[in-house]
């Protein structure tokens, strides 16, 4: 079976197996975010079959949450709490990734007591999006550095690596999007001038991992590969981008898309695999993780077909042993669903588990 497999991503950092548990919100931490002991056992419990877990997203300064209670990295105080969160990832055998993120208009001024930030003051397409201000030409270079160093962070609290949040509009997305980036000064114009800022994080992060790292440390990036916003990334955008990123040389390129073999969202006439597409542009040149409504062993060795990984998200929420099933020939004993008769065996932190059942159609939910 090739989800088994070992893989060794250019840093160094060999994945014990090709299967990664994806990034997900559970909005479970303290409110300074500082960890909960319920994350720890999350995150443990399922880092036991995986080759690697990446975190939900952590922030980098205090402009940056997009949730309540999400993860802290915004200052030297919580390398305690991140530490004892690699420790507990790594305890169960799979390397341990943190991603790190600015959510940028996608906060409010509720959350963070001010009004969010962004590339320009354009607000977000969504019901009750607030205006945010465009960061300064010293902000942008000042969260360049928050990114930097939350990366140091994570490799003083031990981590294998960091992903970088680049997807699903925020910050880093902000200012590659023609929408939400209309900047006349060094950090928007045309789609190239739109990469320079996360670019720029991009080699800030890497002399950070040059300087302090003692061990393999790798850096990844998540990305959406377009918008449905007019004007928005479209898939020639993302082509470019992603082919600037690989020359950085980073380790890998995460996409994040709903289904695996999804299309366009731009355009319904253009039912090219989008993931395919991303592949043939730079498959050679880094690793893609793919993801989107992976469930069973066999949609997986499929995927890994087209890709080298797969992230699964929603699979292993609902069943923690996804991987030793799957691997042990018990395919038909994965749980399709998360079921509510289940609550006390599946060590889902309550505000997981409450945003779980109370959001229709977001997981597949069964008594």
């Amino acid at each position: 079976m090739k989800f088994t497999q070992p893989f060794t991503l250019r840093s160094g950092l060999t994945l014990k197996n090709r299967v990664l548990m994806a990034p997900m919100t559970i909005s479970s931490s303290q409110a300074n975010g500082d960890v909960t002991e319920e994350e720890l056992m999350y995150y443990n419990r399922r880092a036991r079959g995986v080759g690697t877990v990446i975190t939900a997203c952590a922030s980098i300064n205090e402009l940056a949450p997009g949730f309540t209670h999400s993860i802290g990295a915004e200052c030297d105080e919580r390398i305690p709490s991140l530490t004892r969160l690699a420790q507990a990832i790594q305890a169960g055998g799979a390397s341990a990734i943190l991603q790190i993120f600015h959510a940028g208009r996608m906060s409010n001024a509720t959350l963070l007591g001010t009004q969010p930030v962004s590339a320009s003051n354009i607000p977000a397409l969504r019901p009750n999006a607030e205006t945010p201000r465009p960061l300064t030409l010293a902000e942008i270079e000042t969260t360049i550095a928050d990114f930097a160093q939350a990366t140091r962070r994570a490799i003083e609290a031990g981590f294998d690596g960091i992903e970088l949040h680049g997807a699903n509009t925020y910050l880093l997305q902000q200012f590659f999007s023609p929408h939400s980036n209309r900047r006349t000064d060094q950090w928007g114009g045309d789609v190239k001038a739109r990469m320079a800022f996360p670019l720029a994080v991009v080699d800030a992060i890497k002399e950070t991992i040059a300087k302090y790292a003692t061990k393999p440390f790798a850096i990844g990036y998540r990305f959406s590969p377009e918008e449905r916003e007019e004007p928005g990334i479209t898939m020639d955008d993302t082509l470019l981008f992603i082919n600037a990123l690989a020359d950085k040389e980073i380790d890998y390129l995460h996409v994040s898309i709903n289904q695996f073999h999804a299309g366009s969202m731009r355009d319904a006439q253009d039912t090219r695999v989008r993931i395919q597409l991303i592949q043939e542009a730079v498959g050679d040149r880094m690793p893609i993780i793919g993801v989107g409504g992976l469930q069973t062993v066999e949609q997986v060795e499929e995927a890994l077909t087209l890709v080298p990984l797969v992230s699964l998200g929603h699979a292993m929420i609902m069943d923690p042993e996804w991987y030793q099933k799957a691997e042990s020939g018990q395919q038909d004993k994965i749980y399709p669903a998360l079921y509510r008769s289940k609550e006390k065996e599946l060590d889902i932190p309550p505000p997981l588990w409450t945003m779980i059942t109370n959001v229709p159609g977001w997981f597949k939910v069964e008594s």
